[in-house]
């Protein structure tokens, strides 16, 4: 099962990606980018991707309001303080 990151908000100034930007985890372990993908963000991905490959969003509590099909999770920079943007990320499966 794939994973399709699509960059759904960006909060503050993201010097990386803009609104709507994706890219692929294949296999959940093969990342596939047309764009740089940042590192940080890439890092705020690491603990869930393998997780949300062979399971539902709602047993990590990072299912969303409206789509229960669909994962969030946001960087980690803390753009109100540093002067960035925090991206937040919204991961679907794609067969």
């Amino acid at each position: 099962m794939d994973l399709l990151v699509t960059i759904k908000e960006i909060k503050g100034r993201c010097p990386a990606y803009k609104l709507g930007d994706s890219f692929t985890l294949k296999a959940c372990y093969q990342l596939v980018s047309d764009i740089p993908v940042c590192m940080h963000g890439l890092a705020a991905l690491m603990p869930f991707y393998n997780a949300l490959r062979v399971s539902e969003p709602a047993q990590w509590g990072l299912d969303g309001k409206n789509d229960k099909t669909k994962a969030y999770i946001h960087c980690p920079d803390p753009c109100e303080y540093t002067a960035g943007g925090t991206v937040i990320f919204e991961i679907s499966k794609v067969e």
